[in-house]
């Protein structure tokens, strides 16, 4: 790919992402997990675009959705209704209604709001409920969400009230919903977590699937330890079909994976603005900025730089920085 010859025709700074990289990606989970009734709901919070969002499509994957901005998006992608699963976050009841309306699977982390729901709807309008396992994956809690004070999830310790309320009201809960976080590498994390899945599950008779969420690790630089998802999916399937069996129904297998599916297909390409020199440092200034580019101050997430127009030149040490205060 010849990052100069785009920037002469498109301008600087642009986003470009390779396809076949995330097609790729989606065969290795396909393969993982090819003895379950597999339904890859793509996290799009990780990448919007409109393109990237068609092409998922074309090949067989669904939506997980965070917002009725990023339903909207997904709709107009292509997407029906029924293959968008909606799972917000500290949202008031009127955007539960929202997207009750459009017709999206609707997704619950709050005991309040499926109360409301329960008030609502009844048993006419299937749910999910999404657990909280208070399980910290990932090492790092600036990107895990099941751990004892994230504001994601009803708690595993609040079981009883979730079926209080779904008792009352009838809910025809469909799905048992789990996702710890972020940069997962041990297999067994999961494996732990699907024990909680499994023992909430035979609480609901009428369940339709099982949703496992995400947090595959990827690749940041060359060499990186990841995920082994061969591994998972022989460990996490074995364990799916023996409670499957103890169900009396076989259930459908989500998952959400988001930049598993696309991380290592996009680049960020800038052009240097300015090398400033200062008695203690030397800056490259580049055309962006942390609008561009967030996660590193964010997350303290590494992304590899390279300087396209001169790669055999011998490597200084630079602090490469974009022109946000």
């Amino acid at each position: 790919m010849n990052f100069e010859n785009l920037a002469k025709k498109y301008g600087t700074p642009y986003y470009v992402y390779d396809l076949a990289v995330i097609e790729s990606q989606i065969q290795s989970f396909q393969s993982a997990f090819a003895n379950s009734k597999l339904k890859i709901k793509y996290a799009m919070k990780a990448l919007s675009n409109l393109t990237v969002l068609k092409f998922m499509k074309a090949r067989g994957v669904e939506i997980d959705a965070v917002s009725l901005e990023e339903i909207e998006l997904a709709l107009l992608a292509g997407f029906q209704p029924n293959q968008i699963l909606f799972t917000p976050n500290c949202v008031g009841f009127e955007t539960i209604k929202k997207a009750v309306e459009i017709g999206v699977q609707i997704n619950i982390d709050d005991l309040s709001v499926l109360a409301e729901f329960g008030e609502h709807y009844q048993n006419n309008v299937p749910c999910c409920i999404r657990i909280n396992p208070h399980i910290l994956a990932g090492g790092n809690e600036k990107i895990s969400t099941g751990h004892i004070d994230s504001k994601f999830g009803i708690s595993i310790h609040q079981l009883d009230q979730i079926l209080d309320i779904t008792n009352k009201h009838n809910l025809h809960v469909n799905g048992v919903h789990v996702h710890t976080g972020s940069d997962i590498l041990d297999s067994d994390v999961f494996l732990l977590t699907a024990k909680v899945v499994f023992d909430v599950a035979k609480n609901f008779p009428n369940l339709a699937f099982l949703d496992f969420g995400s947090g595959f690790k990827v690749a940041y630089k060359e060499n990186d330890i990841v995920t082994d998802l061969k591994e998972l999916g022989r460990s996490l399937e074995k364990e799916f079909q023996i409670f499957c069996k103890e169900y009396g129904k076989d259930l459908e297998l989500w998952f959400e994976p988001g930049k598993f599916l696309v991380s290592e297909s996009g680049s960020l390409v800038t052009k240097v603005a300015t090398v400033k020199t200062t008695p203690t440092n030397k800056f490259v200034g580049v055309d962006s900025g942390l609008n561009h580019l967030i996660r590193p101050m964010m997350y303290d997430s590494y992304h590899e730089i390279e300087n396209v127009s001169n790669l055999g030149a011998p490597k200084k040490l630079y602090s490469v920085v974009g022109q946000i205060c």
